[in-house]
């Protein structure tokens, strides 16, 4: 199999495994962003021992400590290890490893990879100090020992062993956090696959599903894009129907409080303040929200910004695509409705959900509209902005804007339509009063550039002389 795109991650992992040095490397990243297939297919053979840990999340059984110590040791003995019981505890058990490796040891490089690593720490395990005394007091003696250590549960592995202040302070080597596909990944991953579809439907499989290499791998290339979007989450038996839940009932404990938290925020595109979550969710303050905003973050369901113009206030936002999409059209559907895709193609409903879809994706891909800019090398800061009056009535809604270190600010108008977008008189209007407003807000040395981000580009006709730069899906690839 061809790995997609990863070309930065590739090499800085090929160049560890060269190095001729003790390298330990932690791989994070979004639940089936594909970090353990990377991981397979760069490797393949190479592995000296490789462990996956069990779902202490499974809803049919919390598995325990010895689950896990009983999996470990079968790893173990697929990969050579005999003549040893199973061990009691991690100290024991990374005691064996040790030996595995001793015995395997040729003066090869020797990689260890451990996925889902945060699984294997269940309550009192102790599972972290005797993982800090295997590289401590093994594993960083021997310069031809590799260990990679992944996981999905993101904050755990930043917690634990990215800004682990007890045995393993300062002992990772590198930490590689694995993002979502863009754009012209995904469409790297189609060609691949040999499934034929056109950069506008590539685009709303991306409002659907994301960048997640998971999803995508589910599509049937015999299947247009209406009717992979029904087979994988509305017909009966879909793949992806029950995902929302199995996402986040893998990676959370108490998962119900995070799903309230994102359930919440995907009632509002532009997101809420912190004390409007907890208001709303009625999750108590204190350090459990922030752990659950802040996991959320770092699992890239959700992101924080500041609002334009209001530099002191935080908002969260809903940016996992698949989420936005599961929450609009199943989260409270009894028994979603076979071919609703096909049969609600052109409805106003959806026609609805891919303008605001399609905003999330231009955010999702702002440093692709910087360089179709040209203002890849300018220093930037992106938010959106409801303008409202004195009474706080909404004046007018920004998509981005984005304010730019030379003084200049693009204002974006996001526009999704099945042909070239045109301006008449009343959206002339429109434009002009927001580009009035904004000028308000700003200082006299900055200078509003108009800018409209659209699937096909801008017709031309008497009233888009305003608008200076034009942006369409295929500078999003």
């Amino acid at each position: 199999m061809q790995i997609i795109g990863r070309k930065c991650e590739i090499e800085e992992l090929e160049a560890l495994y060269n190095s001729g040095k003790p390298e330990f490397v932690a791989l994070y990243g979004r639940r089936r962003v594909g970090k353990t297939y990377l991981v397979k297919e760069l490797f393949k053979d190479r592995f000296t021992f490789w462990h996956t840990g069990l779902s202490p999340y499974d809803r049919e059984r919390k598995f325990l400590m010895r689950d896990q110590l009983q999996a470990f040791y079968y790893s173990l003995q697929d990969y050579g290890l005999t003549g040893e019981s199973c061990p009691k505890s991690w100290l024991e058990a990374f005691r064996l490893l040790e030996r595995l490796l001793i015995q395997k040891n040729d003066g090869k490089r020797l990689l260890v990879f451990i996925d889902e690593l945060p699984w294997m720490d269940t309550a009192r395990s102790r599972f972290i100090p005797a993982f800090e005394h295997f590289w401590n007091g093994w594993a960083v003696k021997h310069d031809n020992i590799m260990l990679i250590v992944c996981g999905s549960a993101t904050t755990w592995m930043t917690d634990n062993v990215i800004n682990n202040k007890g045995g393993l302070y300062n002992r990772l080597t590198t930490e590689i956090r694995l993002n979502p596909f863009t754009l012209s990944e995904c469409e790297d991953y189609f060609r691949y696959q040999n499934i034929m579809m056109s950069r506008y439907d590539i685009v709303q499989a991306y409002m659907t599903f994301g960048g997640i290499p998971h999803y995508l791998s589910l599509f049937d290339k015999r299947f247009s894009l209406s009717q992979n979007i029904d087979a994988l989450l509305f017909n009966r038996n879909a793949k992806l129907q029950n995902e929302f839940d199995r996402l986040f009932g893998s990676l959370f404990k108490n998962e119900e409080d995070y799903m309230k938290v994102v359930r919440h925020l995907a009632t509002r595109r532009s997101g809420y303040s912190r004390e409007e979550i907890l208001k709303a969710t009625k999750i108590k303050d204190g350090g459990g929200a922030s752990d659950i905003l802040r996991a959320l973050a770092a699992s890239d369901f959700i992101t924080a910004y500041q609002p334009f113009g209001q530099p002191k206030l935080i908002y969260y936002r809903l940016c996992d695509h698949f989420c936005l999409f599961y929450l609009q059209f199943l989260d409270k559907a009894e028994k979603p409705e076979e071919h609703f895709w096909q049969n609600n193609y052109m409805s106003g409903k959806l026609n609805a959900w891919r303008g605001h879809a399609f905003e999330e994706v231009c955010l999702s891909h702002t440093s692709q509209i910087k360089a179709a800019l040209g203002i890849s090398g300018i220093n930037t800061k992106e938010s959106s902005w409801i303008a409202r009056d004195a009474n706080g009535k909404p004046l007018s809604q920004m998509d981005l804007i984005i304010e730019r270190a030379d003084n200049n600010v693009n204002l974006c108008e996001i526009k999704f339509c099945g042909s070239t977008f045109e301006i008449d008189k009343r959206y002339d209007a429109i434009l002009r009063d927001r580009v009035q407003i904004l000028i308000d807000k700003l200082s006299p040395k900055q200078t509003v550039k108009l800018t409209t981000i659209t699937t096909f580009g801008l017709k031309r006709n008497e009233y888009s002389g305003q608008v200076q730069s034009s942006i369409t899906i295929d500078d999003l690839f």
